[in-house]
């Protein structure tokens, strides 16, 4: 059998509903599906939990998954219980005879009566159950305390011997009972069994040969690392299903073999018992990528200028995704970058239905020539669908979204149609499947609806409803922080003195971040003072995955970005061969990947567009991005020298590309006027008007 897609472990309670605000001591569901954790879930009762297990049973079978469900509870008493009760030592029969006899709905069940009728049958009223849990209310043979109680069989299984700190199976109330929760929760596993014959193997009963596999595990295996999510705040049960979820979905083939590996038929076992560090190590709570190499950035020895196209494939090859994964419901997450490839949880549409409205029948019960059929009583419509079947000679009127019924595989347009009160009349000519729409004509169970890296759209969102999708793996959002650097800049607003400018790009290169989809992070504006940079860069290493810093990045007196990156040993000041630019300070800061853009505002954006952005890309698990670029006729003229490429300010005017007037990097109101750049190549070249030109617009780099 392969590996199990998704992992699903449930924290189960035996008492009564729990209301509608999450709260400890009730039914929480851990979830990892391909690797990636969900948000836990809280259950309010037993009927509801029942329920999306069957759901997540049928969704997962239906997309050919192995689904993995741990629950906290013995599967079965210690030995001699079963055959005192059922007359067989199969742990199966117990569940049977359970689920006869307890009765549960969401504020109420009779789990202590069945526990004293049990008492009753086999120890005299005086065990092996004990811990009435019930203040006002006396159960016959069954003890509150364990006060001249006694116990026919052994008080622990062989498995809770070896386990430090779980609790017998007999106790029914109290703090850490499992009692109760054994009493309620295995007649909601032998319904599971009986519903999806076929589909479900319970460990370790049964070799784990089927689509489904049922295991008994217990989060006091890995309760260091739960009290350390602990501190962190939230509850308890929430952490425990999420870190033990983690965990399994982890393991390696070989550790999960050998957790596995158990005989113990007539009184179960807990999964991992004896393999704790394993298990701790696979639910370690930090999930991040790892971090860059410290020289990335690093330039082979002997290059001075770097061709634009030798940059960025060094970028390219070498950085990768710094940001972390979450799961989140498809809802919340347009916009949002996906951490791995989705699936359809079921087809799309699910069932065969009609495109029109009008009338269904069979087509091979047609005969020659003008057709006239029987009308059957009732109809089809979208959400409503007829129950029975339409006999052969039939038709059925049918709404459009309808699901075909049973002998129905052709639909005839209402308005093809002469309709009376019993029969409709039409001409022959109509083509066998006409109208009808096949169940997965558009999306099958199973099949990959959405790549990994991909950046959802709203139109993403309407596909991944259709196809019963919830839970999506998703990239962290990419945290960029700005910062600007120079004792000549003052902020927006201020009063300038003699020798001062006002900050024109920390408000440009924000606004870049956050139309590019990042999380910009305003670090401010910072003087020529070395020590103020380097406790503003450690401030940015901590809050953001990548610094942008505008200013600093040559080699001259002031240029402390360059300097402080020099001196943390992982700086490389790349000598590009691009105009408008000047050299960038590409480092780490703390593990940080720094881009030291050039102070000038043309030059800064030019830099960011066509080297921060892609590297940004890669970065935030998007992937390499490509701008789009078209060819354009040139509405200008210009001679350009060999050696450097150059990017010219540019807009479309009446279909051609309309260069800015000037050519100086000082000359911010281009930038406000240009919509996009022409990329002129690194050779020479005369441009004359009409020439082909390339032309990127900006929206192109978003």
């Amino acid at each position: 059998m392969k590996p199990f897609d998704t992992v699903a472990i449930v924290d189960w309670s035996g008492g009564n509903d729990t209301g509608a605000r999450p709260r400890k001591d009730a039914i929480w569901l851990g979830l990892t599906r391909d690797g990636t954790d969900t948000e836990p879930r809280y259950i309010r009762n037993r009927i509801e939990a029942e329920a999306i297990l069957a759901d997540l049973i049928e969704s997962e079978t239906a997309g050919n998954r192995r689904l993995f469900i741990g629950l906290d509870f013995p599967f079965a008493y210690p030995s001699g219980f079963a055959r005192a009760l059922t007359g067989t030592d199969d742990p199966f029969a117990v569940w049977n005879w359970l689920s006869d006899h307890v009765a549960d709905t969401p504020k109420a069940n009779n789990r202590f009566d069945i526990a004293g009728q049990i008492n009753r049958i086999l120890g005299n009223g005086t065990g092996p159950f004990w811990g009435n849990g019930r203040p006002n209310h006396d159960v016959p043979g069954l003890p509150r305390t364990k006060q001249g109680y006694q116990n026919p069989f052994p008080d622990r299984r062989t498995v809770e011997q070896q386990a430090k700190g779980s609790f017998t199976c007999w106790q029914l109330s109290g703090a850490g009972a499992v009692g109760s929760q054994v009493l309620t929760g295995l007649p909601v596993l032998h319904r599971l069994r009986q519903r999806f014959p076929g589909l479900i193997a319970t460990w370790p009963f049964e070799p784990l040969d089927k689509p489904v596999a049922l295991v008994e595990i217990w989060p006091g295996l890995i309760n260091p690392i739960v009290k350390q999510a602990e501190t962190r705040g939230g509850i308890r049960d929430a952490h425990q299903v999420r870190l033990l979820a983690r965990a399994v979905a982890r393991l390696h083939p070989g550790d999960l073999a050998a957790m596995l590996d158990v005989t113990a038929p007539v009184e179960g076992w807990i999964m991992g018992l004896g393999h704790e560090d394993t298990l701790m190590a696979a639910a370690d709570d930090t999930l991040r990528p790892p971090p860059l190499r410290d020289d990335c950035f690093a330039l082979p020895a002997g290059v001075d200028w770097t061709p634009v196209d030798d940059a960025l494939a060094m970028l390219q090859d070498r950085l990768h995704p710094v940001v972390g994964t979450e799961t989140l419901p498809f809802t919340k997450a347009l916009n949002r970058v996906l951490a791995a490839d989705v699936t359809a949880r079921r087809a799309n549409p699910p069932h065969a239905n009609t495109a029109v409205d009008g009338y269904g029948f069979a087509h091979a019960s047609l005969t020659g020539g003008g057709q006239t059929l029987p009308l059957t009583p009732g109809r089809a419509a979208a959400g409503k669908p007829f129950e029975g079947t339409v006999p052969p000679g039939h038709a059925l009127r049918i709404l459009t979204g309808a699901d075909l019924p049973q002998g129905v595989d052709t639909v005839i347009l209402q308005e093809d149609v002469t309709a009376g009160d019993s029969a409709i009349a039409f001409r022959p000519g109509i083509k066998p499947g006409a109208n009808t729409r096949k169940a997965g004509e558009d999306v099958q169970a199973g099949d990959t609806i959405l790549h990994k890296s991909r950046k959802l759209t709203p139109a993403d969102l309407a596909l991944l409803s259709a196809t019963g999708n919830t839970d999506i793996p998703v990239h962290a959002p990419l945290r960029v922080a700005v910062l600007s650097t120079g004792d000549e800049l003052v902020e927006p607003g201020a009063t300038a003195a003699p020798g001062q400018i006002f900050d024109a790009n920390r408000p440009m290169l924000l606004g870049l971040i956050d139309r590019f989809g990042f999380t910009p992070v305003d670090l401010g504006r910072v003087p020529d003072d070395r020590d103020t940079l380097r406790t503003t860069l450690d401030t940015g290493a901590q809050k953001a995955d990548v610094i942008l810093t505008s200013g600093g990045a040559s080699a001259g007196d002031e240029d402390h970005v360059s300097a402080l990156l020099n001196e943390a040993g992982a700086m490389s000041q790349w000598r590009i061969a691009v105009k408008p630019g000047r050299p960038l300070a590409l480092g780490l800061w703390d593990g940080t990947p720094v881009f030291g853009l050039p102070g000038n505002p043309v030059a800064a954006l030019v830099c960011t567009l066509v080297f921060a952005r892609p590297a940004m890309g890669l970065l935030s698990g998007q992937g390499w991005h490509r701008p789009q670029a078209f060819t354009l006729p040139a509405a200008f003229s210009k001679s350009k020298k060999p050696g450097r490429r150059e990017y010219l300010r540019a807009r479309v005017t009446d279909g051609q590309a309309e260069a800015f007037k000037s050519e100086g990097s000082g000359r911010i109101s281009g930038l406000s006027w240009a919509d996009g750049l022409v990329e002129l190549p690194d050779h020479a070249v005369t441009i004359s008007p009409g020439d082909p030109v390339t032309y990127i617009p900006f929206a192109s780099f978003l």
